[in-house]
């Protein structure tokens, strides 16, 4: 069991293992690992051969980068290991510049991450999130300067939109400039609507998916029983009363128990749940290995973000890789997690001959 079975991130020369340690709970409080705990989940992932692992700015208001840093510089492994930021969600309030996609927060976040990491560069530099307000062609210059300064290696987009990462791609292209190598999205079997768009952009552009959140904020773990159904259901007709438990703070550190809320506690979600408890049980396995299983071999996925409060948990995690789920749990899973036929892709769904006269086509 271990996590040497290396892939590139996109259409890249980076090479990352097929699980990537995030570090969103490292200092988090309640939800969170000590600083000892952070220490203790860096070196096991580590020492099972894991290399890349995944932090923000305002993870723990910047306590996760200050924890990775210390641990790097105390490994001596900085050189092994592949290490991801991100910015673009605001570091504090009083000033707008210190949060969104402009020249200005890039280059003031990228410097401060480089402080807290204790390095001289970023292997994978993420845009954390659209700011719906700076232009394509600013920030493709901004992370293109970050590039040829050596402070970034590699950058990628996550919780953007598929057309204004595809726009910064081609601008890229066209211009020879250095392009994005990956997406970083929510993708699990709760939640699969990445495949709509970004995946297939990803495979067109060269971009490798990093999932986050493949558990559904622990939902595929089983641990959630429907009694929150009725929980979900009297937070739902409760009046707005702004930022909730859970939410990113004025200080940017997360914290609550549960930062993604009851929104997952539905009949739906419950449903698919109980399909892959089905099939754990029929191998033997828990639920969240197969949950992982599934969401590191689905076409374009690179890597898959996994956390963990405990060694434990992280144990777990990387013991999916050995899972094995055949045709027939494949398509179980399909039935129980198929999306809607939104508009337009249920016109995709045709067969193909209806384009073509009848007539079989397929992409070569």
């Amino acid at each position: 069991m271990n996590l040497t079975s290396y892939r590139t991130l996109g259409k890249s020369g980076l090479i990352v293992s097929p699980f990537a340690l995030g570090t969103m709970t490292f200092g988090a409080g309640r939800w969170g690992a000590s600083e000892t705990t952070s220490r203790n989940l860096f070196d096991a992932y580590v020492d099972a051969g894991g290399n890349f692992i995944d932090t923000a700015d305002i993870y723990s208001g910047g306590e996760s980068e200050i924890m990775l840093g210390q641990f790097l510089t105390a490994s001596g492994r900085r050189d092994r290991l592949v290490v991801a930021t991100k910015s673009g969600f605001s570091r504090g309030e009083g000033t707008p510049l210190w949060g969104g996609n402009g020249a200005k927060n890039i280059r003031l976040a990228i410097e401060s991450s480089l402080k807290r990491l204790q390095t001289d560069y970023i292997d994978m530099y993420w845009i954390h999130v659209w700011d719906r307000t700076t232009p394509a062609e600013e920030v493709l210059q901004t992370l293109t300067e970050a590039v040829r300064s050596g402070k970034i290696l590699h950058y990628g987009f996550s919780n953007t939109p598929a057309w204004y990462v595809a726009k910064i791609a081609t601008l890229a292209e066209a211009h020879g400039l250095p392009k994005p190598i990956g997406l970083q999205y929510a993708y699990s079997l709760i939640d699969r609507g990445v495949e709509l768009d970004l995946i297939p952009a990803g495979q067109e552009l060269g971009l490798g998916l990093v999932p986050w959140s493949p558990l559904a904020a622990g939902m595929l773990t089983g641990k959630y029983g429907r009694d929150k159904l009725a929980d979900a259901a009297r937070a739902a007709a409760m009046p707005d009363r702004g930022a909730e438990v859970g939410d990113e703070g004025s200080s940017g550190r997360l914290n609550g128990d549960n930062p993604f809320g009851g929104m997952l506690f539905t009949e739906r979600n419950f449903a698919v749940v109980d399909v892959v408890k089905e099939i754990a049980s029929e191998i033997g396995r828990k639920p969240a290995e197969v949950a992982l299983k599934w969401v590191v071999e689905r076409p374009g996925v690179s890597s898959v973000l996994i956390g963990a409060s405990r060694v434990e948990q992280l144990d777990e995690n990387i013991r999916s890789l050995d899972v094995e789920l055949i045709a027939e749990h494949l398509a179980r899973l399909e039935r129980a997690t198929a999306m809607p036929p939104i508009n337009p892709y249920f016109i995709f769904q045709l067969p193909i001959s209806q384009l073509f006269g009848g007539q079989e086509v397929r992409r070569g």
